[in-house]
C-alpha cells in the first residue's frame, strides 16, 4: 500500500497519542463516525478486495464521508494500517497462563497466527514494517514473552523469538496464499512439473532428481505448515 499522507505532509502519529488518549469528541456537531467504524470499514474492505484497495478515497466512499474527514480519524495511511492490525489481532484469543511447555506453546501461538492471517489475507503484507503495537497485539505479545520464559532467555532474546516467529508464520501464509493461486490454473501446474521432470532427467541435477524421486509428503497446506513449524521450533537454540 502506497504512502497517502494527510495534508500537509503530517508524520506518523505518536505511538502513546494513538493508543493510550481515548479519541477526543470535537465541538460542534456530533461526528458522523468513530475511529473505530473506520477502521472496520477499512479491515472489511481489506478482506473483500486486497490491501491495495485501501485508499482514503475509496474509504470515504465506502462510508459516504469526504475525503479530508477521514484525517481526523486516520491521519494517514499508516496510522490507518497500524489500526486496522489491532483490531484483528483482537480476534486472537489469549489463554489465562502459558502451560510451561514453551515449544508447546509457541506452536500454538504459530497456529493462531496462521489461522488470524488466512481469514485476512493482507495481514501479512501489512504487518512489514509495522512498529506501533495496539493493545491487542501488545496482549498477545505478553503472552508469547511469558511462554517464553522457561526458555531461559533473556528479555530481548525472547522478543527475537517472537519476531522469529511471526515473520516465518507471515512469510509462510503470503506463500500459501499464493500457492493457492497459482493451483487455481491446472494449465500451468502441469507444465511446471513436466518441466521439472524433464530437467531432473537430463543428468545434471542428481539431488533434483533424488528430491522428486523421494516418496510423497502430505501436501496438505496445515500438514506443511505444521512440518515447517516443527523445524522451526524444535531446532531452536536456548543456550
Amino acid at each position: 500500500m502506497t504512502a497517502e499522507g494527510a495534508p500537509g505532509g503530517a508524520g506518523r502519529v505518536d505511538p502513546a497519542q494513538l493508543w493510550l488518549s481515548p479519541e477526543q469528541p470535537r465541538r460542534g456537531r456530533k461526528p458522523a463516525f468513530t475511529r473505530e467504524a473506520i477502521t472496520a470499514a477499512a479491515v472489511a474492505l481489506a478482506d473483500a478486495e486486497g490491501i491495495d484497495a485501501v485508499t482514503m478515497r475509496r474509504l470515504a466512499a465506502e462510508v459516504g464521508a469526504g475525503v479530508m474527514s477521514l484525517y481526523s480519524y486516520a491521519p494517514d495511511k499508516e496510522t490507518l494500517l497500524d489500526l486496522m492490525a489491532d483490531r484483528v489481532n483482537a480476534e486472537l484469543p489469549v489463554p489465562r497462563a502459558p502451560t510451561g511447555d514453551w515449544r508447546a506453546d509457541l506452536k500454538a501461538i504459530a497456529h493462531l497466527q496462521r489461522a488470524l492471517m488466512l481469514r485476512h489475507p493482507w495481514l501479512p503484507a501489512a504487518l512489514h514494517g509495522r512498529r506501533s503495537l495496539g493493545p491487542h497485539a501488545l496482549a498477545f505479545l505478553e503472552h508469547a514473552l511469558a511462554a517464553l520464559r522457561p526458555t531461559g532467555l533473556d528479555g530481548a532474546a525472547r522478543l527475537e523469538v517472537f519476531a522469529q516467529l511471526t515473520g516465518f508464520v507471515a512469510g509462510h501464509v503470503a506463500h500459501e496464499l499464493a500457492q493457492q493461486a497459482a493451483t487455481a490454473s491446472p494449465e500451468r501446474t502441469a507444465a511446471e512439473v513436466r518441466y521439472l521432470a524433464t530437467v531432473a532427467a537430463d543428468g545434471e541435477h542428481p539431488e533434483l532428481a533424488e528430491v522428486l524421486n523421494a516418496p510423497a509428503r502430505p501436501v496438505t497446506p496445515g500438514a506443511t505448515f505444521e512440518r515447517f513449524l516443527n523445524r522451526l521450533v524444535d531446532g531452536l537454540d536456548t543456550d
